[in-house]
């Protein structure tokens, strides 16, 4: 009987504590995240999970999750009735008035003793925050960073997010793209969903033999 391929279903990214992928590249950010009651900061590189623990943070504390971005002054006093996740604070380097905005849900959060959740890609200093005051309040947080991912867990994740679009590969398929694509999770996710796009168009099993091809065009080697 001829392998099955995959049908073009959504993705579906499962985001809930069970569903994290615990190792020690993360562990310690997983545990400030569990235990943090007031302020914190989330940072790491693309697709190293910062969403999925905001969301895992969110669902402890009843919090909303905004991005940055999308911050207005008037939406302030609504939100800081409760507690807050803003997501990619980076975004808003060069928008004064979204900083402005964060500054106040800031002050007005804590001030009501709810707990605050920032997230951003890389080291807060690295942020580009302008508005001083912002700025000094962000780097005085504690800070749970995520590294870059070990074998372990960049297998784990691969298998996540083929499950996540209800994908199942050949055994021998992990282990291969491990060898051979860039060491981190926004290459995997990149990898992972090129790889479904091609097993659509071409009508073929998810496989080495597909794999190559794309691993050769899109992915450098890190060994």
């Amino acid at each position: 009987m001829p392998e099955q391929l995959g049908l073009q279903l959504p993705s579906v990214p499962a985001l809930g504590r069970a569903d994290f992928l615990v190792a020690p590249s993360n562990a310690v950010a997983v545990a400030m995240i569990e235990s943090s009651a007031e302020k914190l900061v989330l940072t790491g590189p693309d697709g190293a999970g910062k969403t999925h623990l905001a969301h895992v943070w969110a669902a402890q504390h009843k919090a909303r999750i905004i991005a940055a971005r999308d911050l207005r002054s008037a939406d302030v006093p609504g939100l800081a009735e409760g507690a807050v996740a803003v997501e990619d604070v980076p975004t808003i380097a060069s928008e004064p008035q979204a900083q402005n905005a964060l500054f106040h849900l800031h002050n007005m959060v804590l001030a009501e003793g709810r707990p605050l959740l920032l997230t951003g890609r890389g080291p807060v200093r690295d942020w580009g925050i302008t508005l001083p005051d912002l700025a000094s309040r962000i780097a005085a947080a504690p800070a749970a960073t995520l590294e870059l991912p070990d074998d372990t867990l960049l297998a784990a994740v691969l298998a996540k997010l083929f499950a996540d679009r209800q994908l199942m590969p050949k055994a021998d398929l992990i282990p291969y793209l491990i060898l051979r694509m860039d060491r981190s999770f926004a290459a995997a996710r990149d990898l992972v969903e090129r790889l479904d796009a091609a097993s659509l168009a071409q009508k073929r099993p998810i496989s080495r033999t597909l794999a190559g091809p794309l691993l050769d065009k899109g992915q450098g080697s890190a060994r």
